[in-house]
């Protein structure tokens, strides 16, 4: 006699349970794969085309990465969970430096100046606000960009010229504009159209006590469409670069960068530091959303500073009818 039995009802349940456990661990691999091609690409510096724009939000989708990391842990799918990991990791090593106060900020003897960097957004920004930051915090050099005739008119009416009564201006209309003011004379001022459109005012300050620091308002072109990319990339690595055997170097403005666009880091490696970075301030929003739209801040607004001046604090500030935020830097200039 031959006996047969039937499948037991754990073998028949067991087969929709382990579908289901591979589907979801499917899912998890797709989850997972956007974040990887994202720190693949943030730390190769290959961003190109339309990605360019959502790189300047690395730092929130860092932060979002060790969700299926936890997922997958909590889960227990552990070679899905090990690449996560791995992959929020990777991100977190390019984002969370900017949170930590550098151990190198610089000579910390010599002399102190302070700057100053503000959008003015097409020169309607809060000139008494700009003015009373300057007073509280004892700016010596102040660049504005997107600074138009109304905006000088501004500034002057708010009393800016009785504490910087030096300056390098180039007002356009619109968001051409630029210009430098200063407590301390200057000499050689200009200003050059970059190849964006903007102008980038400049000037040599003649800080008491030490010597000669060249100082310019830059604003490269806005990486607002794919055909606009080339430009915005040479329009960056077009500004000056720190030549140690020269006058020492200061750039601050609006860089329409921010520390996870390639171009920008190489524009530092010549040798800058940014002082937010330095200073463990590097995270905080320069721009957005200011306008009312709902985009996340980001930091396209900087102080590069030469690695012969250091950094001492930094700081951010929010400008009414402005949608930039302003950054205060005190640094150390070398002695004469």
């Amino acid at each position: 006699m031959t006996i047969t039995s039937a499948p037991s009802a754990g073998r028949e349940a067991g087969h929709p349970r382990r579908r289901r456990k591979a589907a979801l661990t499917v899912l998890f691999w797709l989850f997972i794969l956007p974040f990887l091609a994202w720190a693949v690409i943030r730390l190769g510096g290959w961003e190109r085309g339309p990605v360019v724009q959502l790189f300047a939000f690395t730092p929130y989708v860092a932060a979002a990465a060790w969700v299926p990391a936890i997922l997958a842990l909590a889960t227990r799918r552990w070679t899905v969970a090990a690449v996560a990991v791995i992959v929020a990791i990777a991100l977190a090593s390019a984002v969370l430096p900017r949170m930590i106060p550098s151990r190198d900020k610089g000579p910390q003897q010599g002399v102190p100046l302070t700057v100053m960097t503000s959008n003015m957004l097409f020169g309607k920004a809060d000139a008494t606000a700009i003015v009373k930051l300057v007073t509280e915090h004892d700016v010596a050099v102040l660049a504005v960009q997107e600074f138009t005739p109304e905006g000088r008119q501004a500034l002057a009416d708010a009393g800016l010229g009785a504490l910087l009564p030096y300056s390098s201006l180039a007002d356009e209309p619109r968001a051409d504009g630029s210009g430098l003011y200063s407590r301390y004379p200057i000499s050689s001022p200009g200003a050059d159209k970059n190849g964006g459109g903007f102008m980038q005012a400049y000037a040599t300050v003649q800080v008491p006590s030490a010597g000669p620091v060249l100082v310019e308002s830059a604003h490269p072109l806005a990486p607002y469409a794919g055909s606009v990319l080339a430009q915005w990339r040479k329009d960056l690595l077009a500004e000056p670069r720190a030549d140690q055997s020269a006058t020492p170097v200061i750039l601050l403005g609006d860089f329409n960068a921010t520390l996870d666009h390639a171009p920008l880091r190489e524009l530092i490696a010549g040798g800058y530091r940014d002082a937010a970075d330095a200073t463990g301030k590097g995270l905080i929003g320069t721009w957005g959303p200011y306008d009312g739209n709902p985009i996340p801040p980001v930091t396209i607004d900087h102080v590069l500073v030469d690695e012969r001046i250091g950094v001492r604090e930094t700081s951010v500030h929010g400008i009414p009818r402005s949608d930039h935020r302003a950054i205060i830097a005190k640094l150390t200039v070398p002695a004469s």
